[in-house]
């Protein structure tokens, strides 16, 4: 099982991008997913993330700006970030909690994160 993520980039401040992130391989079923954070010097922090049924939650300093959506038939996670700010700049990486074809429990897989470079 794999995570390729991808869309990073940079950007102005109150510009937006697109971050994508698919799933690949012997998947059974792909549970929780979600987008991750880590800014130099500072702890990986949770973004938002999203069941299979399509609930959500948000991290409050992306709330109102960032939407997290996922496509099941394509095995895809997607973040559209909008109003970016200078402190949005990160490492971005992509998680699921996916159980691997086979298998009865899920696992945590994480993709190999994309910079998200916003300027002032």
């Amino acid at each position: 099982v794999q995570l390729q993520a991808s869309g990073g980039g940079l950007v102005q401040a109150g510009g937006s991008l697109r971050l994508s992130c698919a799933a690949s391989g012997g998947i059974a079923r792909i549970n929780t997913m979600g987008w991750y954070r880590q800014a130099p010097g500072r702890q990986r922090e949770l973004v938002a993330r999203i069941t299979s049924g399509g609930s959500t939650n948000y991290a409050n300093s992306v709330k109102g700006r960032f939407a997290i959506s996922r496509d099941n038939a394509k095995k895809t996670v997607y973040l559209q970030m909008n109003s970016l700010k200078p402190e949005d700049t990160a490492v971005y990486y992509c998680n699921g909690q996916i159980i691997p074809a086979g298998t009865m429990w899920p696992r945590d897989y994480w993709g190999q994160g994309t910079l998200v470079t916003v300027s002032s």
